[in-house]
């Protein structure tokens, strides 16, 4: 009996993944982010900006958006952390912010088309984005209670898989039935009315309902998690709010003494960070720099999310083999190569090689570099967290994930404020990526110093202060 309480308690804890990749998929990456996008650079341009400019202010906007919500989360996600473990209570803050969840991807639906609302349509996914990122630091919590270190390897990688099967399957549906190729256009695949004609397409109401959609997604099918997944609660520790504090102090001085752990945070700090610039602007930057079409935006969603997929599920068979930190090295070198391509690649020229009128080898390049971003991106993914098991102590996980997601989050505004800032200042969406190369590059130069076993061999009270 037991053994079926913990099968359920694992499928209920990988459903969370199931049901939130969709924001990240949807929103953030292939529908919403590049809709954002070009509504911003037609609404800049409508002001008397040129296409240059106008697609550049729009990728700054969309960038500021992003880091200050990472700012945000950097500092809140630690605190929470520590809060939650000192009362010994996680899954009543998944509840609270799976509502708010729920409330501001919903409103995404009032992004209107005109760019009369820009404003208000970044800042409801900003809020949709922290309060995905919250619920994230407390399931991830929750994973060292899953197996042993081989054992989460398998199931960290197996969750983040189905996570991104769960974000295919949706946005195989909202490419097929819901969203419009184009204003007044059919949907893009089936060339069907958006919604079976419920929705009119004239006012991308069929783009506009991916909000809806991710709303509805969530609540279905984080059923099996409410269900399934319970907590065992430790004794309750006296203090409070000051007690958290206390013990995040305490925390963040035993982490200064643990080299593994100090330079694993530092790493992953600088290469998530990256990489999250690169689903944040992936798809903007095939709308503003190739001028891709919806259509061709879902077919490389789909090539993307596939590989992401079958690329996690395998990362994780490594990851069990081998370690995560050599999963970890292998990924950062695929997204440098990436990044390179990206910065070295326009519309007419291919690393300063001029390209003829027309050329598909960008659009070719860049579907192959979709693939990557995806495939590397669920297997650094999967491989962190198992890293992080591997270093996090058994009496307080809620608090050593929010470190985790401070080291994912401190800096998480530096990606798309560095982004922004060569946007704004070379005044090219493109150049913009340059320094996310850089971020690759220094997290992976930390990874030296990173046990792959982690730290746990070495544990006792008196290294590591247990509050």
């Amino acid at each position: 009996m037991a053994d079926v309480s913990l099968k359920k308690r694992v499928w209920g804890w990988m459903a969370f993944d199931f049901a939130t990749q969709p924001f990240y998929t949807l929103g953030l990456t292939f529908i919403f982010g590049p809709y954002f996008a070009v509504v911003a650079a037609e609404y800049f341009m409508g002001t008397g900006l040129d296409n240059q400019t106008a697609n550049a202010r729009a990728q700054t906007m969309w960038s500021w958006g992003q880091g200050l919500a990472g700012i945000f989360i950097a500092f809140a996600g630690v605190f929470l952390g520590a809060y939650a473990d000192s009362t010994g209570r996680r899954l009543p803050w998944i509840w609270f912010f799976a509502i708010l969840y729920v409330a501001f991807t919903w409103m995404l639906w009032w992004m209107v088309p005109d760019g009369s609302n820009l404003w208000f349509g970044l800042i409801v996914f900003s809020l949709g984005f922290i309060s995905a990122e919250a619920m994230l630091l407390f399931t991830n919590a929750q994973l060292p209670s899953l197996g042993d270190d081989e054992e989460v390897g398998k199931i960290s990688g197996s969750g983040a898989a189905i996570g991104y099967w769960g974000g295919f399957v949706a946005f195989l549906i909202m490419i097929f039935l819901i969203a419009e190729s184009e204003p007044g256009g059919t949907t893009m695949i089936l060339g069907l009315d958006p919604a079976f004609g419920l929705l009119n397409s004239e006012t991308r109401e069929g783009t506009r309902a991916v909000g809806p959609f991710i709303a509805i997604w969530f609540a279905v099918f984080m059923i099996p998690y409410f269900l399934w997944v319970r907590e065992v609660h430790p004794p309750k520790r006296q203090g409070g709010a000051m007690q958290a504090l206390r013990d995040l102090g305490t925390s963040i001085e035993g982490m200064m003494s643990r080299q593994s752990l100090l330079c694993f945070l530092g790493s992953s700090m600088l290469y998530r960070d990256a990489l999250n610039g690169l689903y944040a602007f992936g798809g903007v930057y095939a709308a503003l720099v190739l001028g891709w079409t919806t259509f061709q935006l879902g077919i490389f969603g789909i090539i993307s999310i596939i590989t992401a997929a079958i690329v996690t599920q395998v990362s994780g068979r490594f990851d069990a083999r081998f370690g995560p930190r050599p999963v970890i090295t292998f990924h950062i070198w695929v997204l440098i190569i990436v990044c390179l391509c990206i910065v070295g690649m326009s519309r007419e020229t291919f690393f300063g090689m001029p390209l003829p009128e027309g050329s598909n080898l960008p659009d070719i390049v860049f579907m192959i570099c979709g693939a990557a971003i995806g495939g590397s991106g669920g297997g650094i993914y999967a491989a962190s967290r198992s890293m992080m098991v591997r270093h996090t102590h058994p009496e307080r996980p809620t608090e050593s994930f929010g470190l985790f997601a401070l080291s994912g989050k401190a800096t998480a505004f530096l990606a798309p404020m560095l982004i922004g800032l060569f946007t704004y200042l070379l005044n090219d969406a493109r150049l913009g990526f340059s320094p996310v190369i850089g971020l690759f590059i220094i997290g992976m130069i930390l990874l030296r110093w990173v046990k792959p076993e982690g730290d746990r061999a070495e544990w006792s009270k008196e290294e590591i202060p247990i509050p």
